[in-house]
């Protein structure tokens, strides 16, 4: 089979859906997914760079600006580039991956009003309110958790940790579809809030400027889910 006949083939809808089973089957979790993305020198991905990078920092810093908020803690910090456009007077940075809590402490090791942890859904206990803050962020995050355990784990410590508003940057759908990737689970969060966290109530969505259906390249799945505590 020639170059040029093996890429038509892996176009065809059945040589796709075999190539995404073959996908899940070596998928070996969210943690080790990312932890091998960053340290094979991969990026957070295009939601945190370019047109879609501005966009959430200008509704983050001007919502912080707003609402005087004076400390902010982020559940899935990344490779920090979205955090290089954001204006936050004190910010602790929590990620599931080693390697990108070394490239945040690299690239912001001169900034003392930033912290940054690695985070273990699975053990991270939080009684003295170390990790608290006034606003807790979740961007881009919660469509990457795959395993029920680990998105159970993530609401809580997430919501738990905010002292009065949580932002969440996500989709909010259980459509799935057979031949996305292994790393993407969409979840209706919002119904999963209600259902477990009585005392947060949905303040405010955002749609997204660049809707991925008007561009499918370059948009977004998500939109901004603004939650304060009652």
């Amino acid at each position: 089979m020639s170059r040029v006949e093996r890429r038509s083939f892996w176009r065809l809808p059945l040589a796709r859906g075999v190539a995404g089973l073959l996908r899940r089957l070596f998928f070996s979790g969210s943690q080790k997914y990312w932890e091998r993305r960053y340290a094979g020198g991969g990026t957070s991905g295009s939601g945190s760079y370019g047109k879609l990078a501005e966009f959430k920092a200008e509704i983050l810093n001007s919502f912080v600006r707003k609402h005087d908020m004076r400390s902010v803690i982020e559940f899935g910090c990344g490779d920090g580039n979205q955090l290089s456009l954001a204006a936050y007077p004190d910010y602790i940075g929590l990620d599931i991956s080693k390697t990108a809590i070394s490239l945040c402490k690299e690239r912001f090791r001169s900034d003392e009003s930033k912290s940054f942890h690695v985070y273990d859904p699975k053990s991270f206990v939080d009684n003295r309110c170390d990790f608290h803050a006034e606003l807790a962020l979740s961007l881009d995050v919660i469509y990457h958790l795959s395993e029920d355990e680990i998105f159970e784990h993530y609401m809580r410590h997430l919501f738990s940790t905010a002292e009065r508003f949580v932002i969440i940057y996500s989709s909010d759908t259980n459509a799935n579809g057979a031949l996305q990737d292994p790393y993407i689970r969409h979840r209706r969060f919002s119904k999963w809030i209600e259902a477990n966290l009585p005392d947060w109530a949905l303040l405010e969505r955002i749609p997204n400027r660049y809707p991925v259906d008007e561009d499918p390249r370059e948009g977004s799945i998500a939109d901004f889910f603004i939650y304060q505590k009652n």
